[in-house]
């Protein structure tokens, strides 16, 4: 297995987990104590912290899935661009675009860095 199939299948396995809301299988997917960073608060969350967001992000979209738009290789990585989609709980479809810079070591996620703009996350307050 070169490392572009490598990179495919942990960023495929990844995002099966994060969907199917398998809190364990997505903890299993990090090497301990990942450094998981967001652009708009400028910090590092820990783990178990954004375990309870994901988990937060079932609770408020059905169906919630990933529609993957771009996925390439980086030295150490790879860099992925996505949409997250789901219906919010008054029917409406909910998109809210956003990249990631993931880095991988011994096959696991070693830091996660996420962009997206907080304007599409209005909808999930209510």
């Amino acid at each position: 297995m070169n490392d572009i199939e490598e990179m495919s299948i942990i960023g495929d396995h990844f995002m099966a987990c994060l969907e199917a809301c398998d809190i364990d299988a997505t903890r299993a997917c990090y090497k301990p104590n990942p450094r998981i960073w967001h652009n708009f608060d400028q910090r590092v969350q820990p783990l178990e912290e954004n375990l309870k967001s994901l988990a937060w992000m079932h609770r408020k979209l059905r169906g919630l899935h990933y529609d993957i738009k771009r996925r390439e290789q980086i030295p150490g990585g790879f860099y992925q661009e996505h949409v997250l989609r789901g219906t919010l709980a008054n029917g409406d479809d909910f998109a809210m675009p956003a990249c990631a810079i993931i880095k991988i070591e011994d096959g696991k996620i070693a830091s996660l860095d996420e962009y997206l703009d907080t304007a599409h996350t209005k909808p999930l307050a209510g």
